[in-house]
């Protein structure tokens, strides 16, 4: 193997289309700058060209009212288009990488459930996006192109277009969209994106439950317009002020994240492109291929959303990409979707594929790992005959490898049971998916 390589990741909050209002450009002007300006079409240009005083955040108002950025998709047709030009092979060869192979996207899908307020117009409901970007990906020829999950917990007023840092302890839902997505689609995650680049405590708990790799450390060097913005400021989201900035993964500390320390889960780096703050620059790739150069094995990992055309900011990353190879002549790069960038810069050694068997005696489910799972048990899933969803505990009998659930009055009897779903990961990222359908006695295995 060669032992100057930069895995470069390409991940996308892939969230559907997205509409905003003049109206709701701005009342962010007021959450983010608190500005009380009435907008029309006139007063936004002014402010994209700093032609108004704004005693000192005249650039910072402007990067976020660019047009590039206010350019929301905001319908499937829209989006569609601008896939049809960036999945292309043409496109996706504009900068082929050190073997030869063309430009990788890892498209982190969210489920919009749970909110009550849709101001930008998001398509609601479980299974929407993912579906959409599935069934691209089934028709696309000579793609490396993956799905992985991302999530954005809902916050106490349910809106659907504001951000939050409450992830298990109001309505938390992610265990009902993990359940659809092991019953429904036969899929669970192996790597995660967070939803506004938030980890905090609780999302760090569950992680290193059941995900094995994440890519959410914003940590930045260069600086960015976040102390001027009420929404960034001071940790307010996307906290990773303590974290490392180097691009290779680390393991985090039991009590804080940011740290290093002796988790399972492995955390990337991972900057913005195409957005106003934490943006990728020039040093921060070469800082990749300087890394590699002393032989780090790093991931260059950024992000931005499919809502947005991301033609332009590709081209762009493409051409920084360019000149750092040409300041490390020496050093290889790489396309990588995420689960093989970590176990690239990783060097995890390969082992068999991850299987779960399955068994119903009774009222008792029985379930054993060929190997050890990433976390302690698997994920249950749940379907009743009523079409709920629910999550539980298992019973242990050996950590890692055996678990027991039983049916009774305290939970479920097993005849108002429709079907059973149990999935893990391990700590290679291989997954496996088992479905039982109870009446039918059947069972469903994918392994991936």
């Amino acid at each position: 193997m060669h032992d100057k390589v930069v895995y470069i990741v390409h991940c996308i909050d892939t969230e559907g289309p997205l509409h905003e209002s003049l109206l709701g450009t701005q009342q962010r002007l007021k959450e983010l700058f608190d500005l009380d300006i009435e907008l029309n079409e006139h007063i936004l240009k002014k402010l994209q060209d700093s032609k108004i005083n704004l005693n000192g955040l005249e650039s910072s108002v402007a990067k976020v009212l660019s047009p590039n950025l206010l350019n929301y998709l905001d319908t499937w047709e829209g989006i569609d288009k601008v896939l049809s030009l960036i999945m292309s092979d043409n496109f996706r060869k504009i900068l082929t990488d050190s073997f030869g192979s063309g430009w990788v996207y890892n498209w982190f899908c969210m489920d919009h459930v749970g909110f009550k307020n849709n101001p930008r117009g998001r398509y609601l409901g479980h299974h929407i996006v993912f579906d959409h970007y599935n069934n691209i990906l089934k028709s696309s020829i000579n793609s490396d192109d993956k799905i992985f999950f991302h999530h954005h917990p809902v916050g106490f007023k349910r809106d659907a277009h504001k951000p939050t840092t409450n992830y298990l302890s109001f309505d938390p839902l992610i265990f009902k969209i993990l359940s659809r997505k092991i019953i429904d689609r036969m899929w669970f995650p192996s790597v995660y994106r967070p939803g506004f680049h938030v980890t905090r405590p609780d999302s760090h708990w569950f992680l290193e439950q059941y995900i094995p790799f994440e890519y959410a450390n914003q940590s930045s060097e260069s600086g960015s317009d976040e102390s001027f913005q009420n929404d960034s400021s001071g940790g307010r989201f996307g906290d990773w002020r303590k974290a490392t900035t180097s691009w290779v993964p680390y393991h985090p500390s039991h009590d804080d994240y940011q740290k290093k320390g002796s988790c399972r889960r492995n955390i990337a780096r991972c900057l913005n492109i195409g957005t106003r703050i934490r943006t990728l620059t020039q040093e921060d790739v070469d800082k990749a291929f300087y890394e590699a150069n002393e032989g780090r094995n790093p991931i260059l990992s950024f992000t931005n959303h499919d809502f947005r055309d991301m033609t332009m900011d590709l081209r762009g990353i493409k051409k920084q990409i360019k000149k750092a190879n040409d300041k490390y002549p020496e050093v290889l790069f790489r396309y990588c979707d995420s689960r093989e960038a970590f176990r690239l810069s990783l060097n995890l050694k390969k082992i068999e594929m991850l299987d779960l068997d399955i068994q119903l005696k009774g009222n008792k489910l029985l379930v054993h790992s060929n190997h050890e799972t990433f976390g302690p048990q698997p994920f249950l899933a749940i379907k009743t005959k009523k079409n709920d969803y629910f999550h539980d505990n298992f019973d242990f009998q050996e950590a890692f490898r055996e678990w027991t659930y039983t049916f009774d009055s305290t939970n479920f009897l097993i005849q108002d049971i429709e079907k059973i779903g149990v999935s893990s990961s391990d700590s290679y990222g291989n997954v496996c998916v088992v479905v039982y359908n109870v009446e039918d006695k059947l069972f469903s295995k994918k392994m991936f």
